[in-house]
């Protein structure tokens, strides 16, 4: 077979870092779809309480804003260091999302709406709080990704760009997910 008819292997299994990227999202694919899973099964038969509880409207706002970002980590993985900026505007976008979703959660804390008020309100904050902490550790990543590409960018190789590229698309790709299944579908129900 000559080389011009052989496939070349996929990017993932050229770079290690990223093999183990790819793997990692994986496995996190499956421990989140067993969750999503595991929420369909717990929802209550009656929805009028959980349609009251949520504010999809506010919700989808700060959504917006993570969706947004897919945008610009794609824009900053494009530019590299040189690029900086758009790996901000991802950052913000991220934060802004995250604190979104924390005042969702001081709203209905306020309202006396908690983990332990039922089995929806449970599986809710579970399902939500673990997309929230894959965040906050995709916030880590991209300040990371930003403080070595502005102190030390001739060190920074561009398979660091793509890692954190690919986990914040995971994240929110997870998201479109979980706010379909807990904010819409739970709207229409």
């Amino acid at each position: 077979m000559s080389a011009s008819t052989t496939a070349a292997p996929p990017r993932a299994l050229e770079q290690r870092p990223l093999l183990g990227v790819a793997i990692f999202i994986a496995s996190e694919s499956m421990f989140f779809l067993s969750v999503i899973f595991a929420f369909v099964q717990l929802r209550p038969a009656d929805m009028s309480t959980p349609k009251a509880l949520l504010d999809v409207g506010r919700t989808f706002l700060f959504s917006l804003c993570l969706f947004a970002s897919s945008g610009t980590i794609t824009l900053s993985h494009r530019g590299g260091a040189r690029h900086r900026g758009w790996l901000a505007a991802t950052w913000i976008l991220g934060a802004i999302f995250l604190v979104g979703q924390g005042s969702e959660y001081w709203r209905l804390l306020q309202a006396g709406i908690s983990p332990s008020s039922g089995v929806f309100e449970t599986a809710f904050f579970t399902l939500t709080g673990l997309h929230g902490l894959h965040v906050l550790v995709g916030l880590v990543a991209l300040a990371t990704l930003f403080v070595v590409a502005t102190v030390r960018p001739e060190g920074l190789r561009g398979v660091a760009w793509e890692g954190v590229s690919w986990y914040w698309h995971f994240v929110d790709a997870v998201w479109v997910v979980v706010f379909s299944v807990v904010y819409l579908w739970t709207a229409v129900s």
